[in-house]
């Protein structure tokens, strides 16, 4: 598991890297479409962005940036059949890979998805572009590590920790031999003892209440001396 985060830290850091130049990215874009006579239709998936820069780039800066982007959307796939080994998840974990191998999908139409608060992607193209051009291919990369974010998250918190040292779950557990279960057990006891010696008291009241005979009073005589 530390590998994998290692591994996703990586392609987070190239990804800023690739985010501060989506400028330059959009523009490259333009430039291989009109080279392909191909301005009408949305880029909606990384074979086409493929496409484009093998048969209709002819820059180096823009060569340069759309590798960045084809190197990061394979190093994302790598990690994502990675994250397959570290351990079988369940249903939810299961689903947010599922998720991420249907985005990497090299045909995967992406022109639908958009990326989201905290993300601005979207934000930096103009209404036109992100409608109808690259809303959706400079969203994906930051919705799919959002989602193995995502199943690293949980898959420590519901997964990996509940398997790992065999009784993790367990730890909150008092054993039955410490001194915490006996005074536990002893409390009731000691409650119940204090009722019985209230009881036994209040019957030994009632027993001199009804058995002690009242003294019984001399007969009164005047003063003086009496035989």
């Amino acid at each position: 598991m530390n590998e994998v985060v290692e591994t996703l830290r990586k392609i987070e850091h190239n990804y800023k890297l690739f985010q501060q130049q989506q400028f330059s990215f959009v523009r490259a874009l333009e430039h291989t479409r009109e080279e392909a006579h191909d301005l009408i239709r949305p880029v909606s998936s990384i074979t086409q962005v493929q496409c484009y820069k093998d048969h209709h780039c002819y820059n180096a800066t823009d060569r340069r940036i759309l590798n960045m982007f084809i190197s990061i959307c394979n190093d994302l796939r790598n990690l994502c059949q990675k994250l397959e080994t570290v351990h079988p998840g369940d249903s939810v974990s299961n689903g947010l890979l599922e998720k991420c191998k249907v985005l990497l999908n090299d045909s995967n139409d992406f022109t639908a998805i958009r990326a989201t608060y905290p993300h601005g992607v979207v934000n930096y193209l103009s209404l036109e572009e992100a409608r109808h051009r690259y809303g959706g291919v400079v969203s994906l990369i930051p919705i799919v590590i959002d989602s193995m974010s995502e199943w690293i998250t949980y898959m420590k918190r519901h997964v990996l920790y509940k398997v790992s040292g065999g009784r993790a779950t367990s730890k909150k557990e008092t054993p039955i031999s410490q001194t915490p279960s006996a005074v536990h057990l002893a409390a009731p006891s000691s409650v119940s003892n204090k009722r019985t010696v209230q009881l036994q008291e209040k019957d030994f009241q009632q027993y001199l209440a009804e058995n002690q005979r009242p003294q019984q009073k001399a007969p009164w005589r005047p003063p003086g001396k009496h035989p």
